[in-house]
């Protein structure tokens, strides 16, 4: 399990954490900026110089989810992470990407009153060493303030359960952690995700559409991006089928028609993941009734909306507005497409 202590800049996560670690027994302290510190080791200065936040950096978000893993298959018990979240799609990947190792996280987020955060920013200790330290560690500090407090208004104090720190000292407020944590009133995140694939996997996506032709896009809670209703295929299991139960269970919706394939996609392997075949079949079109009876059940999203193809171009990850943008044209031609890497075999068809 996982204690994840999430706040602004200053709200008192380290100090915090490091009493926790007394109160619950077989915990261990993580802090996932050791791994921001190595990243200078790791990687060449133009793609540091490409990010202000080494938490921007892809490798950061992986080498985060990796290093907890690895600690708790090495120490077992619980590890406790004071680490600052303000971007909902970095939770959701780093979070996701926790689930899918079936590693609980406990989300909690520190409040304290901001006239005494700025308060503490403003007497925070920064390293002697650092060039310029007090000037920009501080201002870093003060920089994040409205971040955070966007993210509390939102995502974020809808996510985590809060604690007011402001009248507390690190111990009292590990002393109400350990509390929260034991009686599951800071229960783990109800954030659901398959295992991790060990090889090539196949997948069903379904494209619904509402009388205007506009397509079905899903927001997950597990992972950045938005995506089609749809997932993984299970052993034994017809694509189709898949598609079929995946829409029921991520949007209320009984497909009652048969699905029509309109691509199959080869994805090839791209470090950390394998690929493996995603076939997108076409649902049909929704009358206004069922549009609006759209239902999200279920922990894995968090939003729904139908999009033009232009709308789809800037919400979803370009690999899977390629397979969209296929699929339209397999639809408009009446016949179905096989890709490769989202480019059709042979080339564009006529028309494409």
């Amino acid at each position: 399990m996982i204690v994840w202590i999430n706040g602004a800049f200053g709200a008192g996560k380290t100090s915090a954490a490091r009493e926790l670690i007394e109160l619950i027994p077989h915990s261990t302290f993580f802090d996932p900026e050791v791994i921001g510190g190595a990243l200078p080791h790791l990687l060449p200065p133009k793609r540091l110089a490409e990010v202000s936040d080494y938490q921007d950096l892809p490798i950061w978000r992986r080498l985060v989810v990796d290093t907890a893993a690895a600690l708790l298959a090495e120490l077992g018990g619980v590890l406790v992470v004071p680490m600052t979240l303000l971007r909902q799609e970095y939770r959701d990947e780093i979070f996701g990407g926790l689930a899918s190792r079936r590693i609980p996280v406990r989300h909690i987020v520190l409040t304290p009153d901001e006239t005494i955060l700025r308060a503490r920013i403003s007497g925070r200790e920064v390293p002697p060493d650092l060039p310029d330290g007090d000037l920009r560690v501080r201002q870093w500090s003060f920089d994040h303030i409205e971040p955070y407090r966007a993210a509390l208004a939102g995502w974020l104090g809808a996510d985590a359960h809060r604690v007011d720190t402001s009248a507390l000292t690190p111990r009292e407020t590990a002393e109400l952690l350990a509390e929260a944590v034991r009686t599951g009133s800071a229960p783990a995140c109800d954030i659901v995700q398959t295992p991790e694939p060990t090889a090539e996997t196949l997948a069903a996506g379904v494209l619904l559409f509402d009388e205007q032709d506009r397509v079905l896009l899903v927001d997950p809670t597990y992972k950045a991006g938005w995506e089609f209703p749809g997932g993984v295929v299970e052993p034994g299991e017809p694509p189709a089928r898949a598609g079929v139960r995946e829409v029921a269970e991520e949007t209320g919706i009984r497909l009652r028609d048969e699905l029509r394939l309109l691509v199959a996609d080869w994805e090839p392997p791209k470090r950390p993941g394998y690929g493996g075949m995603r076939f997108l079949f076409d649902g049909g079109r929704l009358d206004s009734a069922e549009a609006h009876r759209v239902l999200l059940p279920g922990p894995e999203l968090r939003d729904w909306r139908f999009v033009t193809e232009q709308e789809a171009a800037e919400l979803l990850p370009p690999v899977r507005y390629e397979r969209l943008r296929w699929a339209l044209r397999a639809r408009e031609r009446g016949a179905a497409l096989y890709l490769e890497a989202g480019v059709p075999l042979g080339g564009a068809p006529s028309g494409g």
